[in-house]
């Protein structure tokens, strides 16, 4: 089963994802039960100043490189197996508009359950390679304080500044609540 489990920045995505992965872990078995690929890994780059020039729709569309996302599921549905080179989020020249790649590739397998976690995961474009998409619907005062937590109130500033009118693009128009098939509310 290949699983988007999408939801705004802060929203608590890598925590059910690992949370999922770990109740469906089975430790007797050598191959994995479950497959989790997180979304950050296939930022598309771009610099500052470029990111902010652009309207909310091409951010949202541009964000993510989901054509190599695309790539990566159509390789483990096909070969069970998968290799690709993540974002280098500590390269010198991460916010430059060339997205700076690391050479190591990754390279995963297929399990029972794949989960490819992350902002725009279950965008139209992957829904042919997708079984199930999953939602993470939480209160924004909660993912702000989450965020604040996590990458501290400097980042989370400028965060909201760049970023949040693209998610509500694409959870407002491209992928509106009512295209997943499941979600997952928070109080």
């Amino acid at each position: 089963m290949f699983v988007a489990l999408d939801g705004r920045s802060g929203s608590g995505k890598s925590t059910v994802a690992a949370v999922v992965a770990d109740r469906l872990s089975v430790a007797a078995t050598a191959r994995p039960t479950v497959t989790v690929i997180e979304g950050d890994q296939f930022y598309a780059g771009g610099s500052a100043s470029s990111w902010d020039q652009r309207p909310a729709a091409e951010r949202a569309n541009r964000v993510i490189d989901w054509r190599r996302q695309r790539t990566l599921l159509q390789q483990l549905r096909t070969h069970g197996e998968a290799t690709w080179h993540p974002f280098d989020w500590n390269a010198d020249d991460w916010d430059t508009d060339h997205p700076s790649l690391r050479p190591e590739p990754i390279r995963t397998v297929v399990a029972p359950v794949v989960i490819l976690e992350g902002a725009y995961s279950a965008r139209p474009e992957l829904h042919d390679l997708l079984d199930l998409r999953v939602l993470l619907d939480v209160p924004t005062d909660v993912r702000r304080r989450q965020l604040l937590e996590r990458e501290g109130d400097e980042y989370r500033a400028d965060w909201e500044a760049r970023w949040s009118a693209a998610e509500d693009h694409y959870f407002g128009s491209v992928m509106p609540v009512q295209r997943f098939h499941l979600v997952l509310a928070s109080p």
